[in-house]
């Protein structure tokens, strides 16, 4: 596949000796797939994190940590007989060549938003041929295992491609207020498990809402995550210059600095 002296080889191999049923590391020898998978999410979620906060050394690291994942899933195919890391390589070259047709092919596209109609017909027709040409629903192939706000952005997407979407953002707005509405209901009843039942529902329309907006709602959770901590460290720095802690103040007094916090943001 390349030479030894290629960063990518030596990589392969040290996978190889940690699996090594004779000499190898007794940790790495007792994973499976199932188990290793949590590790691949988190990676992904690392290398996310770096590029959220523009740290391109560290990006760099994980970006690594994340590759030795799929040498690490491909290694225990190719011991079961399965594939190896030059099949995977293979099979996703194939699939981009397949999906850019317009670079690869004889395809015109004039834009982004055409090549991303274009890209779903494809996508499309690859799953209905891994059906084998049988029946298959719109919604099929979302994987179940995706963090549940990407997960919902994406049914509604594929659920708007064929024609089950709301025409306008203000109409999503208007099923907002109505999921609201229904979760009060529910909580002022005290029924509790109704009421989580509705805040799902309130949770995928705020999904779908993210859609419209495009952008990804995993995604604007995340700054919102950011800045609520920016926000209460400025809580906690400033009780800490009176030499008090959130515990030792009230609600009132964080609120007003919360406040201020925000109004240190606005500041140009």
């Amino acid at each position: 596949m390349t030479t030894p002296e290629h960063p990518l080889f030596r990589l392969l191999s040290i996978m190889a000796r940690l699996r090594d049923p004779a000499g190898g590391c007794p940790w790495d020898q007792e994973q499976t797939f199932s188990t290793i998978a949590p590790y691949t999410i988190e990676e992904a979620y690392e290398v996310a994190d770096a590029i959220e906060r523009g740290d391109m050394g560290e990006l760099k690291d994980e970006l690594g940590d994340l590759l030795l994942q799929v040498v690490y899933h491909a290694r225990m195919a190719e011991e079961a007989g399965l594939f190896d890391f030059a099949d995977v390589a293979r099979a996703i070259s194939d699939k981009m060549v397949r999906r850019h047709p317009h670079v690869f092919g004889v395809d015109e596209v004039r834009d982004s938003a055409g090549q991303s109609i274009r890209w779903e017909a494809i996508k499309a027709a690859e799953r209905a041929g891994r059906s084998g040409g049988g029946p298959h629903g719109a919604l099929d192939g979302v994987p179940v295992g995706l963090p549940a706000l990407t997960r919902a952005a994406k049914l509604t997407r594929r659920a708007a491609r064929v024609g089950f979407d709301w025409p306008s953002t203000a109409q999503v707005l208007d099923k907002l207020r109505e999921e609201t509405a229904e979760l009060e209901a529910e909580i002022a009843a005290g029924e509790l498990d109704k009421a989580r039942e509705e805040l799902g529902d309130l949770l995928f329309v705020c999904a779908n809402l993210a859609r419209k907006l495009e952008v990804e709602p995993e995604a604007a959770l995340r700054g919102a995550n950011a800045k609520f901590a920016r926000r209460f460290a400025h809580i906690e720095a400033r009780l800490a210059e009176q030499g008090r802690s959130p515990e030792q103040s009230t609600l009132e007094e964080m609120d007003g600095l919360w406040d201020e916090a925000k109004l240190r943001e606005r500041q140009p």
